[in-house]
């Protein structure tokens, strides 16, 4: 098996980023997020098993919209379909597919895959309470100077440092 090529720089994957925030600005005409796909997605399955239900949950009814139009077709489907392409040809040019569970040496699998979906649900409930997800709020609304997504980021930043030492001994 070959050598896996080192991470990108950080600095130049930032800028990157930021040049792709500004081309959805400019070609789209609003930012980026991915927490609406994930919504969008689940107002269509629920849609398709039970479309009466769909129909009467206003949640799921305000992506359904009308009826005359998929909640696939949303931009942000479309964007998470790029994403998951995009990085699967990322880690393909990087010599990086391969399945695996990276973790701390005295992590197991089972342990770090909890830790993940823990994580990941916590971060789901925030979401949804913050009606946004980290790109959204952060690399959007940041850009657009709103004083919510500087709190959020702030919040974030706060609540990583608190919770890295209680973690911090499974990868060291």
């Amino acid at each position: 098996m070959s050598t896996p090529r080192p991470y990108s720089n950080p600095y130049v994957a930032g800028v990157g980023l930021g040049l792709v925030l500004l081309a959805t600005f400019v070609l789209v005409g609003h930012g980026i997020g991915v927490s609406g796909a994930a919504a969008s997605v689940a107002a269509a399955a629920t849609d398709a098993v039970s479309p009466a239900h769909a129909r009467d949950n206003p949640y799921f009814a305000a992506y359904l919209g009308d009826g005359s139009r998929s909640p696939l077709h949303d931009w942000f489907v479309v964007e998470v379909a790029g994403i998951l392409i995009g990085g699967l040809i990322s880690a393909a040019m990087a010599r990086r597919v391969r399945p695996a569970v990276e973790r701390g040496p005295r992590a197991t699998a089972r342990s770090r895959l909890a830790y993940a979906f823990a994580g990941g649900a916590v971060m789901g409930f925030g979401t949804r309470l913050a009606r946004g997800c980290t790109s959204g709020l952060a690399l959007t609304g940041g850009a657009l100077l709103s004083v919510g997504a500087w709190i959020f980021m702030i919040a974030i930043f706060a609540a990583g440092y608190a919770v890295a030492p209680l973690v911090r001994r499974q990868w060291t």
